[in-house]
């Protein structure tokens, strides 16, 4: 297990300073191509030598998304990459920014994050001492389905793989039948007719070959997979002052070129799948891109207004409903109520 102590931190100006990071998923791009690069080379340079690093992803080394506030929060881990679903488990209020349907594009995902940035920022910092650097967002999480697919209203009546409580319940909600599988499945059960739909990523699912056993992808994203990148506040504060700077304008650069690179494997999956696109592993067959109709933005305000929020305000309490409206009702013109 990677692990660094907040004790540790390195305060005179003149010493080297080491940094161990976790980072994201092993395999995707927004590891391979931008955090592991930066962090074991670019930083070295942008500090002339001064700072070396260490990363490691998230799913490596035996620790748990579910556990990383808590690691982070004692210092087991100085820097850490936290799901927001995941960790909504100790901190729903965390998961505000991606509730299910509530950013159906990623231009309405990053005014919801700029909305309640400073309120995560808050929350971290006074709960867990931890200081919050950056968030980050993984590609478009969409629906494909085997047979005709022509919108959102056609979901009733079919078995479709989520990945979360919060998926699995939406889904009920639409009349569908959730399936939990974990994402290594999704091709066998589809093939199998465990599951008619799946929810995955548009580009990992053409990875793994989601297409060859579907007719049909929805465009609509029915979630982002949202992570917030921290440090232990302890271990931050003992760092010199010039480094917390170096390594803040690092992370503003990681940060744009994630999101940067979300938008691109969102729209590259799409267009794989459709065959428009010139993609390794292509597809023995095109399928069809099912484009977001009115009646699909019409149900998603539905379901948000009348089963997403309030459930999460059940489980969340009155806290989320306080932040809901100071932050994102004006942006997404829904009032909250406790249930």
């Amino acid at each position: 297990m990677l692990v660094s102590s907040a004790a540790h931190a390195q305060a005179r100006p003149e010493e080297p300073i080491k940094l161990q990071i976790i980072g994201g998923l092993a395999g995707v791009t927004q590891y391979t191509k931008i955090e592991q690069p930066f962090w074991q080379s670019q930083i070295g340079v942008l500090s002339g030598g001064r700072i070396s690093a260490t990363i490691r992803p998230l799913d490596a080394g035996g620790l748990r998304n579910q556990e990383m506030l808590q690691l982070m929060r004692l210092g087991v881990v100085s820097f850490g990459t936290v799901s927001v679903s995941a960790a909504a488990g100790d901190e729903p209020e965390l998961s505000a920014v991606d509730l299910p349907v509530l950013n159906p594009d990623v231009a309405t995902l990053r005014r919801t994050v700029d909305a309640f940035r400073e309120r995560l920022r808050s929350i971290l910092r006074d709960r867990y001492d931890i200081e919050l650097l950056g968030i980050y967002t993984y590609p478009a999480q969409v629906l494909f389905c085997a047979g005709s697919f022509k919108g959102l209203e056609d979901l009733a009546g079919r078995k479709v793989r989520t990945a979360s409580v919060a998926q699995s319940e939406l889904m009920a909600a639409m009349g569908a039948v959730p399936v939990i599988l974990p994402f290594a499945e999704i091709v066998p059960a589809l093939r199998d007719g465990v599951a008619d739909c799946a929810i995955t990523g548009t580009l990992s699912g053409y990875e793994i070959g989601v297409p060859r056993v579907t007719a049909a992808v929805h465009a609509f994203a029915m979630n982002w997979g949202v992570t917030i990148f921290g440090v232990n506040a302890t271990y931050w504060k003992g760092l010199p002052a010039d480094v917390r700077e170096l390594i803040g304008r690092g992370v503003e650069q990681i940060e744009e070129r994630i999101w940067s690179q979300a938008d691109a494997d969102t729209q590259k999956g799409l267009a794989c799948s459709a065959g428009t696109a010139t993609c390794s592993g292509k597809s023995e067959r095109p399928i069809i891109v099912v484009p977001t109709s009115p009646a699909d933005e019409a149900q998603r305000r539905r379901l948000l207004t009348e089963i997403v929020l309030p459930r999460w305000f059940e489980r969340c309490g009155q806290d989320c409903v306080s932040s809901w409206n100071a932050y994102l009702k004006p942006l997404h013109g829904i009032e909250a109520r406790m249930p």
